[in-house]
């Protein structure tokens, strides 16, 4: 599943593209994704796109009177084509442009949605979502306050939405083991030292990955391309029955809230 760094990533990738420009035609092939694609998107047409901007694992295209709102589910992918290029199986959604370009959505397993949502209106989905992580209203204070009490697994509250966006499966592992937390350790008794470290850690690896994955970029305008998941180096997740790269101790691997979780028994307490 694209987690926040693919997202934000995909954001910078087609935003060169789209920003400016003026929605000709809205082409929508298949309605069929998570949510129905409501008719109402094509109140999008003939509006120039006025900016893009992500909210947790969302991407708002901002038309003056509303947002297009993209959710790329567990496969979907966006590309940036000639309006005319054929579509292929699974191009459920064009948003064409006034360039002669345009935004392709294609979703082989339709988790995904396109909706849309006007300016006085704010999507239920979006209405409760916590704060960004890589924003200042992300702080340890905030995660030392909504803990305390709580018996459920840190990686469980930490991957939660109303506590803090976009922090998905890969990134929680990463982010506790370079913090030295032990995942499966209950919230609640986590410290508010270990917790103004772990607050950093999710910053760091969220900002790695998508330096990571600004290499990628380039894909979003090949026809050809197929942008996804991008190469990047991950010290736990995954790895388990390697060593850890710190001690060599063995990556061990358990389920927390039906993820599979990954951890080193040795670095993190």
């Amino acid at each position: 599943m694209p987690e926040l760094p693919e997202v934000e990533v995909s954001r910078l990738g087609i935003t060169p593209w789209l920003q400016g420009q003026t929605i000709t035609n809205i082409i929508v092939r298949d309605v069929r994704l998570r949510w129905p694609v409501p008719d109402t998107l094509q109140q999008a047409c003939g509006r120039t796109i006025q900016h893009i901007r992500r909210r947790a694992k969302y991407l708002l295209i901002n038309v003056g009177i509303g947002d297009i709102v993209l959710h790329l589910g567990m496969s979907g992918k966006l590309r940036v084509i000639d309006a005319q290029h054929p579509p292929v199986k699974h191009d459920h959604v064009d948003i064409v442009l006034s360039n002669g370009k345009c935004l392709r959505y294609n979703d082989p397993r339709r988790f995904g949605a396109c909706l849309w949502q006007p300016n006085d209106v704010l999507l239920p989905l979006l209405s409760k979502l916590g704060p960004e992580p890589l924003t200042s209203d992300f702080t340890p204070q905030r995660l030392i306050t909504l803990a305390k009490g709580k018996k459920s697994p840190v990686k469980t509250f930490i991957m939660d939405n109303d506590v803090v966006v976009g922090v998905g499966n890969i990134y929680a592992n990463e982010a506790l083991f370079m913090a030295g937390i032990d995942p499966r350790r209950a919230a609640g008794r986590v410290s508010a030292k270990r917790y103004q470290m772990l607050t950093q850690t999710i910053k760091t690896v969220l900002e790695k990955a998508i330096a990571q994955g600004g290499t990628t970029l380039k894909d979003f305008a090949q026809s050809d391309g197929s942008p996804g998941y991008f190469a990047q180096h991950l010290r736990v997740y995954g790895r388990s029955g390697e060593p850890c790269e710190v001690c060599d101790t063995e990556i061990k691997s358990v389920v927390i809230g039906q993820r599979n979780t990954f951890f080193c028994p040795e670095c993190q307490r």
